[in-house]
């Protein structure tokens, strides 16, 4: 190594934020193990790189005793007085031994300790890069697809898109360009590993935020969002604004805001509801498109019950359930759909109910 050497580590310096300083100990550090590996040394050394010429020496390390018992880790006193009078018993005497042929094995161990260096740099910026994304959105495209899972190509690294955050039925191809939600990046022995979403509930709000100026600007609020992914999602929103229409300004002009997100989602089914403080008030706006006739709530047990004509207890209910659960998930409450016959019958029986017990309670007393 050479004075070009140290020029070249300070440019990385500049150029990477790799401190020379820090990359010198590194090889150093290093050096000591090619010295101990290479020429079978097992006494105590110590690596030296000059900071101003760049020349590499290897020194042994003997400590002063009285009596040595081992002379690969000890020196005497007098012998240590020989090299330098000021020695004492307990002090480190340092000898150099630096082989003739060191010179090459520094250059090579040298070369590897710094492309080492850079790898780790440049992985530990691409984790910082990303960590400080999640719960954003990237882009890239797709590279390839293996075992179902999709490895898309980012700046300067890639990102798994695992088979349980897949659109159900979505395809992917490589080549094709793709949205997703950073869910998670970890640190692994390899670099960054980043794992992205097209079903979590967080890519359809950002979208949303994306696609609507109000949310940017803060005049409308998604309060709650629920997804199942590729089929129907409801979001509640919200604004302070009495002259801002949140639901308005979702759906957008002739509906393009939010058929922009329909569009991203593969034709999911996206209802836009308004929130509201008055839990009876907000489920029923969640049961859209259905209409609810009343809502009946039990706060402490956060239970509601909600009325509808016959003609939409289906639709109330949806397919498999699906309405129903969602507005659960949307407003934080346990759900029970009933039709208007069906709570005639419900209030019936509870009449009756009611009825009998007077009529035992005046028998009791009667007698």
């Amino acid at each position: 190594m050479n004075i070009e050497f140290l020029r070249a580590l300070r440019d990385l310096e500049k150029e990477r934020g790799l401190a020379t300083e820090m990359l010198l100990e590194a090889i150093e550090a290093a050096l000591l193990s090619a010295y101990r590996r290479h020429f079978g040394s097992t006494q105590n050394a110590r690596v030296y790189i000059d900071r101003e010429t760049g020349e590499c020496r290897v020194f042994a390390q003997r400590v002063v005793v009285e009596s040595v018992g081992d002379p690969r880790a000890e020196i005497s006193l007098a012998e240590a007085k020989a090299i330098d009078p000021r020695y004492e018993v307990g002090d480190i005497v340092e000898i150099e031994v630096t082989p003739k042929d060191f010179g090459r094995i520094a250059a090579q161990t040298a070369k590897q300790v710094v492309v080492q260096r850079i790898r780790e740099a440049e992985r530990n910026m691409i984790y910082e890069m990303y960590a400080s994304r999640e719960g954003d959105i990237i882009t890239g495209t797709v590279q390839r697809v293996e075992q179902r899972h999709v490895y898309i190509e980012l700046a300067k690294t890639e990102a798994v898109l695992p088979p349980a955050e897949q659109i159900p039925g979505e395809r992917y191809r490589p080549g094709d360009r793709i949205r997703a939600f950073i869910l998670e990046v970890r640190k692994t022995p390899k670099g960054p590993q980043i794992i992205v979403s097209r079903t979590h509930p967080g890519f359809l709000r950002r979208l949303f935020e994306i696609e609507v100026p109000e949310i940017q600007e803060g005049l409308v609020e998604m309060k709650a969002v629920a997804r199942e992914a590729g089929v129907r999602s409801k979001i509640a929103v919200y604004s302070r604004d009495p002259n801002v229409d949140p639901v308005g300004a979702c759906v957008g002009p002739k509906g393009v805001r939010v058929q922009a997100v329909v569009n991203e989602l593969r034709h999911e089914k996206i209802d836009v509801v308004r929130w509201d403080p008055d839990p009876s008030r907000f489920i029923a706006e969640a049961l859209s498109p259905a209409k609810a006739v009343a809502v009946e709530v039990w706060e402490e047990e956060k239970i509601a019950r909600v009325i509808v004509p016959d003609s939409q207890l289906s639709l109330a209910i949806g397919k498999e359930g699906q309405n129903a659960r969602l507005v659960a998930k949307l407003t934080g409450w346990k759900i029970d759909i009933k039709s208007e016959s069906q709570m005639e019958e419900i209030y019936a029986q509870e009449y009756a109910a009611f009825y009998k017990e007077q009529e035992e309670e005046y028998a009791e007393r009667g007698s």
